[in-house]
């Protein structure tokens, strides 16, 4: 096995010497291990080195291009229309997914850069590749790579919405609305396969309780149905993450997501359908993608969203060595000066996670970000009202499909 990178990359021959040195070997066995292009992937029953069942539908490309514990390198993805046109560049990929039976699916969280003290992950590890992502490390808890087998070896929950009538019905439950999509999407590709997200608004639905949903998948409009009917009693509304509304930098940065048009797309068919639509302008990475705030917020206006928020690139952990590699990679000109400027607003360092300051950063480049993003929210008249969810409604579930009146 290869030996993590874990000093800081820079851009000269000795690094890209020493990428490409511990390249190869991965490359080379990748090869000699790959399937036919278009053979799909046979796998007995119990074969599947997670432990759970191995995904035999194609997808491809991926986000990070390190895998820092050398455990796995992944060859196949499950198929999902996120509206790319064509897939053939890219590397084969494949998906493992291990199911989980939690005791709780109720998160709890007391941080105050956030409005929310609970949420919902239904799934562990993200398909979407999302290079920048500051949940890979939670991946190190189960003993795998925020690398590649955060994209990869995935976890579902498949018993999600049971666990989670039964905490709705503890006689101490107090509603508050619950977050989806907090740590990793919770429409990732897999979700059109599992519909564990689906059945988990289905129990929201059926017990009146606010649910806030966070993701940068198009398939979120599937659900139309049951959040048009929530948010007509004040029960929910859903933010889409819209990082950049370049297509070449959305395909290096976010492989798997759905298409920049896409997302706008369903911006627009949950505006028209009277949920109340936000959109995150997250991460905002300097020298990458902070000239597009205006654009991305004033094509968001036009599609429906009323309200709107940033959040500045976070690099915590072994996040840090996977984004600089794979800044290296694709922007190599770009490499000083967007490390220099993240880390003149993180005092000198590539991430401090002080409450407050972690989500925005310090110092003159970001507060000019932040004057920047408010003078384009003003304009488009993005953030004039704030909504909150109802809690009232709220109808405690038996256990047996059945509800009290109120709480």
């Amino acid at each position: 096995m290869n030996a993590p990178l874990r000093q800081p990359i820079e851009p000269d021959a000795a690094a890209g010497a020493l990428i490409a040195d511990q390249a190869a070997p991965l490359a080379k066995k990748a090869r000699r291990a790959r399937p036919a292009r278009h053979a799909p992937v046979e796998t007995p029953a119990g074969d599947a080195p997670f432990g759970g069942r191995l995904d035999s539908d194609r997808r491809r490309c991926r986000g990070a291009a390190v895998n820092p514990s050398g455990r796995f390198e992944p060859t196949a993805l499950e198929a999902f229309d996120d509206g790319w046109e064509s897939l053939g560049d890219l590397p084969a990929l494949k998906t493992d997914v291990r199911l989980e039976t939690p005791r709780s699916v109720i998160t709890r969280n007391e941080s105050p850069d956030i409005g929310f003290d609970r949420s919902i992950n239904p799934y562990r590890g993200c398909e979407h590749g999302c290079v920048y992502c500051f949940a890979r490390p939670s991946h190190a808890y189960l003993g795998l790579s925020p690398g590649l087998d955060f994209e990869t070896r995935l976890t579902a929950k498949p018993d999600a919405a049971a666990v989670l009538e039964r905490e709705l019905a503890s006689p101490r439950y107090q509603p508050k609305t619950i977050a989806l999509g907090t740590n990793t999407d919770p429409y990732q590709p897999i979700e059109k396969e599992h519909r564990i997200t689906r059945s988990i608004l289905e129990v929201l639905e059926r017990t009146n309780h606010p649910v806030g949903i966070v993701t940068k998948s198009a398939m979120v409009v599937r659900d139309i149905d049951i959040l048009q009917r929530m948010a007509e009693k004040g029960l929910a509304r859903v933010a889409i993450s819209i990082t950049t509304l370049d297509r070449k930098l959305a395909r290096a940065m976010e492989p798997r997501a759905a298409t920049p048009e896409r997302r706008i797309a369903a911006v627009e068919a949950l505006s028209a359908a009277g949920i109340p639509t936000s959109v995150m302008v997250a991460p905002i990475i300097p020298a990458l993608n902070d000239g597009e705030i205006e654009t991305i917020l004033e094509r968001a206006a036009a599609a429906g969203a009323r309200e709107a928020g940033y959040v500045l690139l976070r690099l915590p952990l072994e996040v840090s060595d996977v984004f600089k590699d794979w800044l290296l990679r694709h922007y190599p000109d770009r490499y000083r000066r967007v490390l220099s400027i993240i880390r003149e607003m993180r005092g000198g360092k590539d991430y401090d996670s002080t409450f407050g300051t972690r989500m925005k950063g310090e110092g003159p480049y970001a507060w000019t970000l932040g004057r920047r993003f408010e003078l384009a929210a003003k304009r488009n008249k993005i953030n004039v009202e704030r909504q909150r969810l109802r809690t009232d409604l709220f109808v405690k579930p038996l256990g047996d499909g059945r509800q009290l009146s109120l709480f």
